[in-house]
C-alpha cells in the first residue's frame, strides 16, 4: 500500500458521497504536505470516485480487512467527515490521531453531538461552532475543538451556470434529515410557494438547485414537491426562454452561487456558505415550524437575513423585488461572518487547515516515541 501520513475515513454509501466529495481538492493540497490515502468501506463509493481523484484510495469493507489495511498504512492521523456510527470501527485504533472535521458549518442540531468527545480533534469554522458545543454539550474538553475556518470555500469552481444580466433568485433547499430534531427542509410546506414567488419577481431569474439528498428522497412529500418545483421550472423556462429559469440537480452548490444575486434557504450549510462567499448580497432563510423566538435563539445568522414561513409566504414575491432594490441587512451579515469565521480571508482556512493536521501528525509521532518530548501547542 501507499505511505500516508494522514488517512481520510468515509464508511458510508453513495448516497451520503458528497460529505467527502466536497473535502477532496482540500485533501489535494493538504496531499503535497502530508500523504493523504482515502479509506473506504464500501466498493460503491470507490466506484464512483473512480477519475475525481488522484489520492489513493483504499476499500476495507470487513473490519478486519480496515485493521490490516491500517497496520500496513501505519498513518499518524484519520480524518472523519462525519458522525457516521461506523466511524466506531476506526476508532478503534490507538495509534493515531483522531480528528472530526465534519462537512459543513450551520446551526443544525446535529452540529453538535456528543460523537464530538470520541475525537482527539474536532475542526470547527469559528467562534459560533465552540458556542454551539459548549452550550449544547456537558463534560466538553474544550481544548479539543480548534477552529480553522471553512477550506472548503477557498477553492475556485468552474461555474455550474451561465451569467445572466437578470437578477438571479437562488432556491437551495436542505433534505429531511434523518430524523424529526433535525428536518429543516422548506421543501414539502414552502418549496411551491417560494419558487412561485421567485417567478413573480420582475425581470428576475431562478435557479433551483436542491440538497443532494431531495433528488433520491425517499419521503413522498418532500419527493412530491420536488417534482412540483421541477414542473414549475419548466413551465416558466419555456414560456420565458430569454429568463433563463433553470434548475441545477446535481453539481456542488458553490460553484453555483458566484453567478446569484439573492439566496433563499433553509437552516444549512448553503446560508453559512452564502455568508463566507458572498457576504454583500440578501439572503433569506426559511422557518418550516414557524417558531420566531426559537429560531432567533438557535440560528443566529437570522440576524442578518429575513425569515420566510408559512404565515409570511404570501408577501415573498415583494419581499425578494424589495430586497434586490435595498439590502437592509448588509451591515449584519458582515459582523456575522466574524462570528462563524472569525477574520479569514477566502485561502487563509486552507493554510489553517493544513497546518493543523501537520501539527498534530508531529504530535502524534511525539505521543508515539517517535519525537522529542516537547509539548507542542494546540492550534486555536
Amino acid at each position: 500500500m501507499n505511505d500516508a501520513h494522514v488517512l481520510v475515513y468515509f464508511g458510508e454509501d453513495p448516497s451520503r458521497a458528497y460529505q467527502l466529495v466536497q473535502w477532496l481538492d482540500v485533501l489535494a493540497v493538504l496531499d503535497a504536505t502530508r500523504p493523504v490515502t482515502v479509506v473506504l468501506r464500501d466498493p460503491a463509493v470507490a466506484r464512483l470516485l473512480d477519475g475525481s481523484t488522484r489520492l489513493p484510495v483504499v476499500t476495507a469493507e470487513s473490519y478486519p480487512e480496515l485493521m490490516e489495511a491500517y497496520a500496513e498504512l501505519d498513518a499518524k492521523v484519520v480524518l472523519y467527515v462525519n458522525n457516521s456510527p461506523t466511524n466506531f470501527a476506526s476508532l478503534v485504533d490507538s495509534r493515531m490521531l483522531h480528528v472530526h472535521i465534519n462537512h459543513g458549518e450551520s446551526d443544525k442540531h446535529s452540529m453538535a453531538s456528543n460523537n464530538a468527545k470520541a475525537y482527539d480533534r474536532v475542526l470547527v469554522a469559528g467562534e459560533a461552532a465552540v458556542r454551539r458545543h459548549t452550550e449544547a454539550l456537558m463534560e466538553l474538553d474544550t481544548s479539543r475543538l480548534v477552529r480553522v475556518g471553512r477550506p472548503q470555500l477557498d477553492l475556485p469552481r468552474r461555474p455550474l451556470i451561465e451569467r445572466s444580466d437578470r437578477r438571479t433568485i437562488l432556491y437551495a433547499p436542505t433534505w429531511e434529515g434523518d430524523a424529526d430534531y433535525n428536518d429543516y427542509t422548506s421543501l414539502d410546506v414552502l418549496g411551491v410557494e417560494i419558487v412561485r414567488a421567485a417567478l413573480a419577481v420582475p425581470g428576475a431569474r431562478l435557479v433551483y438547485k436542491p440538497h443532494p439528498k431531495i433528488v433520491t428522497s425517499l419521503t413522498p412529500a418532500v419527493a412530491e414537491a420536488h417534482l412540483a418545483v421541477l414542473e414549475l421550472v419548466e413551465q416558466a423556462a419555456a414560456a420565458d426562454p430569454a429568463a433563463g429559469h433553470t434548475a441545477v440537480v446535481s453539481g456542488d452548490i458553490l460553484a453555483v452561487m458566484s453567478d446569484c444575486d439573492l439566496l433563499v434557504c433553509d437552516v444549512s450549510s448553503v446560508g453559512l456558505d452564502w455568508l463566507y462567499l458572498c457576504t454583500d448580497r440578501p439572503l433569506v432563510l426559511t422557518d418550516r415550524h414557524d417558531d420566531a423566538a426559537l429560531f432567533a435563539r438557535d440560528v443566529p445568522v437570522s440576524r442578518g437575513a429575513d425569515v420566510v414561513t408559512a404565515r409570511t409566504v404570501a408577501d415573498l414575491a415583494d419581499l425578494l423585488a424589495d430586497r434586490l432594490e435595498q439590502d437592509e441587512h448588509l451591515l449584519a451579515r458582515h459582523q456575522l461572518r466574524r462570528f462563524y469565521f472569525d477574520d479569514l480571508a477566502v485561502g487563509e482556512s486552507t493554510v489553517r487547515f493544513v497546518r493543523t493536521v501537520s501539527d498534530l501528525c508531529d504530535r502524534r509521532d511525539r505521543l508515539q516515541g517517535l519525537g522529542t518530548d516537547e509539548a507542542l501547542p494546540v492550534p486555536s
